[in-house]
Protein backbone atom coordinates (compact mmCIF):
# COMPACT_ATOMS: atom_id res chain seq x y z
CA UNK A 1 0.00 0.00 0.00
CA UNK A 2 1.02 3.43 -0.82
CA UNK A 3 0.20 6.18 1.81
CA UNK A 4 0.59 9.55 1.64
CA UNK A 5 2.36 11.11 4.20
CA UNK A 6 2.12 14.89 6.38
CA UNK A 7 5.14 16.36 8.07
CA UNK A 8 5.06 18.27 11.30
CA UNK A 9 7.16 21.17 11.60
CA UNK A 10 4.99 23.92 12.75
CA UNK A 11 4.82 24.11 16.36
CA UNK A 12 5.47 26.80 18.65
CA UNK A 13 8.46 24.98 20.60
CA UNK A 14 7.66 26.84 23.67
CA UNK A 15 9.63 24.50 25.92
CA UNK A 16 12.67 24.68 23.48
CA UNK A 17 12.98 27.99 23.15
CA UNK A 18 14.05 27.96 19.63
CA UNK A 19 12.55 26.03 16.53
CA UNK A 20 12.80 22.73 16.91
CA UNK A 21 12.67 21.42 13.03
CA UNK A 22 15.99 23.14 12.61
CA UNK A 23 18.07 21.53 15.26
CA UNK A 24 21.01 20.11 13.61
CA UNK A 25 22.00 16.50 13.91
CA UNK A 26 24.07 13.83 12.61
CA UNK A 27 24.51 16.78 9.67
CA UNK A 28 20.78 17.80 8.92
CA UNK A 29 18.31 19.45 10.59
CA UNK A 30 15.47 17.74 12.24
CA UNK A 31 12.91 18.71 9.40
CA UNK A 32 15.36 17.39 6.96
CA UNK A 33 15.87 14.59 8.47
CA UNK A 34 12.29 13.76 9.04
CA UNK A 35 10.90 14.72 5.23
CA UNK A 36 13.83 12.58 3.66
CA UNK A 37 12.70 9.66 5.88
CA UNK A 38 9.15 10.20 5.55
CA UNK A 39 9.38 10.31 1.34
CA UNK A 40 11.53 6.93 1.71
CA UNK A 41 7.91 5.43 2.25
CA UNK A 42 5.48 7.90 1.38
CA UNK A 43 4.58 9.33 -1.63
CA UNK A 44 2.90 12.18 -1.83
CA UNK A 45 4.49 13.83 1.11
CA UNK A 46 3.81 17.56 1.93
CA UNK A 47 5.23 19.73 5.04
CA UNK A 48 2.74 21.27 6.81
CA UNK A 49 4.76 24.05 8.79
CA UNK A 50 6.89 26.93 8.61
CA UNK A 51 9.20 25.64 5.42
CA UNK A 52 12.25 24.25 6.86
CA UNK A 53 12.09 20.71 5.27
CA UNK A 54 12.89 21.12 1.34
CA UNK A 55 9.41 19.53 1.03
CA UNK A 56 6.24 21.64 -0.68
CA UNK A 57 5.02 23.74 2.19
CA UNK A 58 1.30 24.47 3.45
CA UNK A 59 0.11 26.07 6.85
CA UNK A 60 -3.55 25.70 8.69
CA UNK A 61 -5.44 28.17 9.10
CA UNK A 62 -4.74 30.09 10.94
CA UNK A 63 -1.35 28.99 11.63
CA UNK A 64 -0.51 28.08 15.14
CA UNK A 65 -4.07 26.21 15.40
CA UNK A 66 -2.51 22.79 16.42
CA UNK A 67 -2.07 19.53 15.11
CA UNK A 68 -5.35 18.50 14.35
CA UNK A 69 -5.78 21.45 12.26
CA UNK A 70 -2.12 21.28 10.48
CA UNK A 71 -2.95 17.06 9.78
CA UNK A 72 -6.45 18.42 8.02
CA UNK A 73 -4.44 20.82 6.35
CA UNK A 74 -1.69 18.34 5.07
CA UNK A 75 -4.61 15.61 3.68
CA UNK A 76 -5.97 19.09 2.32
CA UNK A 77 -2.92 19.77 -0.06
CA UNK A 78 -2.57 16.24 -0.65
CA UNK A 79 -4.53 16.43 -4.36
CA UNK A 80 -7.21 14.39 -3.02
CA UNK A 81 -6.13 12.06 -1.76
CA UNK A 82 -8.15 10.88 1.25
CA UNK A 83 -6.17 8.41 3.01
CA UNK A 84 -4.59 6.57 4.34
CA UNK A 85 -1.76 8.83 4.99
CA UNK A 86 1.37 8.63 7.28
CA UNK A 87 1.36 11.26 10.05
CA UNK A 88 5.18 12.36 11.31
CA UNK A 89 6.36 15.05 13.70
CA UNK A 90 9.77 15.95 13.08
CA UNK A 91 10.85 15.88 16.58
CA UNK A 92 11.02 12.14 16.50
CA UNK A 93 14.83 12.01 15.36
CA UNK A 94 14.21 7.91 16.19
CA UNK A 95 12.09 7.03 13.90
CA UNK A 96 13.44 5.69 10.77
CA UNK A 97 11.98 3.91 7.97
CA UNK A 98 11.39 0.51 8.56
CA UNK A 99 9.27 2.02 11.46
CA UNK A 100 6.75 3.98 8.76
CA UNK A 101 6.94 1.37 6.43
CA UNK A 102 5.45 -0.83 9.32
CA UNK A 103 2.62 1.70 9.58
CA UNK A 104 2.32 2.30 5.52
CA UNK A 105 1.96 -1.41 5.43
CA UNK A 106 -0.45 -2.23 8.72
CA UNK A 107 -2.51 -4.88 7.60
CA UNK A 108 -5.31 -4.04 10.32
CA UNK A 109 -7.65 -1.04 10.57
CA UNK A 110 -6.82 1.84 8.43
CA UNK A 111 -5.25 3.55 11.23
CA UNK A 112 -2.79 2.65 13.61
CA UNK A 113 -1.56 4.21 16.52
CA UNK A 114 1.73 2.99 17.79
CA UNK A 115 1.52 2.94 21.69
CA UNK A 116 4.57 3.36 24.33
CA UNK A 117 3.70 2.16 27.75
CA UNK A 118 -0.19 2.28 26.40
CA UNK A 119 0.02 5.99 25.65
CA UNK A 120 -0.51 6.82 22.05
CA UNK A 121 1.57 8.16 19.52
CA UNK A 122 -0.10 10.23 17.58
CA UNK A 123 2.66 12.50 15.70
CA UNK A 124 3.98 9.51 13.96
CA UNK A 125 0.79 6.94 12.99
CA UNK A 126 -0.91 6.10 10.37
CA UNK A 127 -4.66 7.55 9.31
CA UNK A 128 -7.77 6.16 7.46
CA UNK A 129 -10.27 7.82 5.55
CA UNK A 130 -12.69 7.67 8.53
CA UNK A 131 -10.26 9.29 10.99
CA UNK A 132 -9.62 11.92 8.59
CA UNK A 133 -13.59 12.54 8.28
CA UNK A 134 -13.71 12.43 12.13
CA UNK A 135 -11.04 14.78 12.35
CA UNK A 136 -12.66 17.51 10.59
CA UNK A 137 -15.91 16.88 12.52
CA UNK A 138 -13.85 17.44 15.85
CA UNK A 139 -11.75 20.47 14.34
CA UNK A 140 -15.51 22.27 13.46
CA UNK A 141 -16.40 21.60 16.74
CA UNK A 142 -13.43 23.10 18.22
CA UNK A 143 -11.36 20.59 19.16
CA UNK A 144 -7.12 20.71 18.44
CA UNK A 145 -5.56 17.75 19.79
CA UNK A 146 -4.87 14.66 17.79
CA UNK A 147 -6.16 12.57 20.93
CA UNK A 148 -9.81 12.73 19.31
CA UNK A 149 -8.25 10.14 17.06
CA UNK A 150 -7.71 7.62 19.35
CA UNK A 151 -11.50 7.45 20.21
CA UNK A 152 -12.64 5.59 17.10
CA UNK A 153 -11.57 2.56 15.56
CA UNK A 154 -7.62 1.82 15.29
CA UNK A 155 -5.09 -0.48 15.48
CA UNK A 156 -2.90 0.29 18.55
CA UNK A 157 0.68 -0.94 17.92
CA UNK A 158 2.23 -2.08 20.76
CA UNK A 159 6.05 -2.31 21.87
CA UNK A 160 6.02 -5.93 20.37
CA UNK A 161 5.32 -5.09 16.59
CA UNK A 162 7.65 -1.81 16.70
CA UNK A 163 10.59 -2.65 18.16
CA UNK A 164 11.26 -5.35 16.20
CA UNK A 165 12.11 -2.45 13.42
CA UNK A 166 13.08 0.52 15.43
CA UNK A 167 15.36 0.73 18.90
CA UNK A 168 13.35 1.56 22.21
CA UNK A 169 14.20 5.30 21.57
CA UNK A 170 12.20 5.11 18.31
CA UNK A 171 9.41 7.45 20.22
CA UNK A 172 11.36 9.85 22.06
CA UNK A 173 10.64 13.36 21.23
CA UNK A 174 12.36 16.37 21.68
CA UNK A 175 11.23 19.15 23.58
CA UNK A 176 13.51 20.97 25.50
CA UNK A 177 16.85 21.52 25.88
CA UNK A 178 17.06 19.08 28.59
CA UNK A 179 15.62 16.39 25.54
CA UNK A 180 18.64 17.87 23.51
CA UNK A 181 21.17 16.56 25.84
CA UNK A 182 19.08 13.80 27.68
CA UNK A 183 18.88 12.15 23.92
CA UNK A 184 22.73 12.85 22.61
CA UNK A 185 21.56 15.28 19.78
CA UNK A 186 23.95 18.17 20.83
Amino acid sequence: MTCAGILLTGGASRRMAADKASIVWRGETLAARAARVLASVCDPVVEVGSGVSGLRCVREDPPGSGPLAALLAGVGALDGKGGPVVLLACDLPFVEAPVLQLLAEWPGAPTVIPTVDTRLQYVCARYGPDALERAGAALLAGEHALRILGHGDHDALGAEWWSVVGPPETFSDVDTPEDVIRLGLS
